[in-house]
Parts: C-alpha cells; structure tokens; sequence
C-alpha cells in the first residue's frame, strides 16, 4: 500500500519519513506543484508520498494549479489511498477557527478549471453521487478524535469557489442559506481526479476563519494564515494516525471506479491517447 498526502494552506513539509528521496516527475499534464517527497513512514513500512499543494512556498494560485499533473504523479507513483487536507471557512457559529471538519459533500462553484483526464480522445462518465471514500472518511475522523484535541465534526458540505478572491457578503449569505458547512478554494477538481485516479480520497479540513457572513468577523489573509499554522499540528496528527489505521488489505469501490464508464469504443481511443493515460485506464482498453 502507497499513501499520498497532498498538503493544503500551511502544510509544506512532509510528515516525518524515513529514508527520503526526492523524486521528479514529468506528466502528460505538466509538472506537479513540486517534486514529490517520497519515504517510509514510522515503523509501519507503509510508504508514504507527499506533495504540496500549492508548492513549497506557497507559488500557485487555486485556480492555476496543477491538478491533472499532481493526481496523476501520485498514480503513476503507485498510490493507492490520499489524504489530503485543506483550509477552509466556516458558514456555521458552531463552526469556529481550529475546527477540524471531515466533509462528506461537496458542492461546485469554480468556473475555469480541468475538471477531468478524459477531455479529449474518450469519454468517461463516472458516478460521483459520493465524491469522498466514505470507508477512508471514517477512518480520517476516527484518527482526528483519537489523535488531537481539536473539536471535530464528521459528514458535512464543502462549497469549493474559485477564488483567490475571498466570498463576497451575498455569496456567503447565500451559502449559509444553502445549510452548507465550510468554505474553501481546492477540494474542485482534486477529488474528482482522484475518484477518475480509481484512489481512495479523503480530506481534513482546518477551520481558519468565519467568511465574510459574521458581522464581528471579517476574513483576511493575515486570520487564515495565523489559524492555519495552528491547525497544522492538528492536520499532521490526523494524517499520521490515519495512515497507522487503514487495514493492510483495504480495498473499497473507488478502487474499482472507472469499471464500465469508459463510454467511447476501444477503436475509437487514439493511441497516444492511451498511451498517456495508460496508468488510469490500461486495464479498460486493449
């Protein structure tokens, strides 16, 4: 079993690894957002593959980041679950910063995004009533509430914007009325990618701020980025004991996701286009 970890807002080092390497990859969609750090995690033998999101530095916008090329990079790279951890803001008074949220839904507002591999060349339609792995899920928030002190809220609704620009008052208002849960810029199109990826995929999402909807409460930069060095210890605990608990023989339906989805004919798929996509569908052409 391989483990990704992509890290959000806040999280630019890998966990603590032992006998590290630094691997550089090249994808049919460009270079990931940095070089992947890939090592042995503990004593459990479980390798384990990280990469930060947003670069090591914090580089790259939520809009113009790689994702194709991240997602992509984890599964040629043979991983098989990801966690992954994002910051968010809370649409909810029982919500407050350094809340550890595990979401269960997800609700779209990006605009300019690539929101799949199968643009072009063949046409995947894919189920994805479920965007999280509801089994990985379960184990995230059972390691949050085993790991950590924090307040932690199992299930809720992710509404991913675009960004970089925070909400404005009536887009957050409209959210709360929505009964929506946290707000956020990159769970769209990661968990997509990662479902089309055939990896289990969960998240941990750190609380930084209230949006813009709390009248004594106004989001900035400064606020998000104070609580999300907070939460990193929390987000790093989670992910740690999260990785200890996936059972060794693990398998759930995102495993088998892409089975009878492929919809264009297997003579009809370009050969250059099989070729770049052979780590996700060479088991579903000729």
């Amino acid at each position: 079993m391989k483990i990704g970890f992509v890290g959000g807002s806040g999280i630019y080092d890998a966990l603590p690894l032992k006998d590290t390497r630094t691997v550089e990859v090249e994808t049919p969609y460009g270079d990931p957002s940095a070089p992947l750090t890939v090592g042995e995690f503990g004593d459990t033998g479980r390798e384990v593959v990280f990469v930060p999101r947003h670069g090591p530095k914090h580089q790259r916008s939520p809009t113009t980041l790689p994702y194709r090329a991240n997602v992509y990079a984890l599964k040629e790279q043979g991983v098989t679950h990801v966690l992954a951890s994002n910051a968010v803001g809370s649409l909810r008074e029982d919500l407050p910063p350094q809340t550890l949220v595990i979401p269960d839904q997800i609700y779209d507002r990006t605009k300019h995004r690539d929101l799949t591999f199968f643009d072009e060349g063949v046409v995947v339609h894919q189920p994805f009533a479920d965007p999280y792995c509801a089994e990985l899920n379960e184990i995230l928030a059972d390691a949050a509430e085993e790991a950590t002190d924090a307040k932690v809220v199992r299930g809720g609704t992710y509404v991913c914007i675009e960004g970089p620009q925070y909400s404005t008052r009536a887009e957050s208002e409209f959210y709360r009325e929505q009964g929506w849960d946290v707000v956020g810029m990159t769970t769209i199109p990661e968990a997509k990618l990662a479902r089309e990826a055939e990896m289990a995929y969960a998240t941990v999402t750190g609380v930084t701020d209230y949006d813009v909807w709390k009248e004594d409460s106004e989001v900035t930069l400064q606020e998000v980025l104070k609580n999300a060095e907070r939460n990193e210890t929390a987000i790093k605990e989670t992910v740690e004991a999260a990785i200890e608990a996936i059972p060794d023989d693990h398998e759930c339906p995102c495993h088998s996701s892409l089975e009878g989805t492929v919809n264009t004919p297997d003579d009809a798929i370009p050969a250059d286009v099989k070729s770049d996509l052979s780590p996700l569908i060479g088991e579903y052409v000729e």
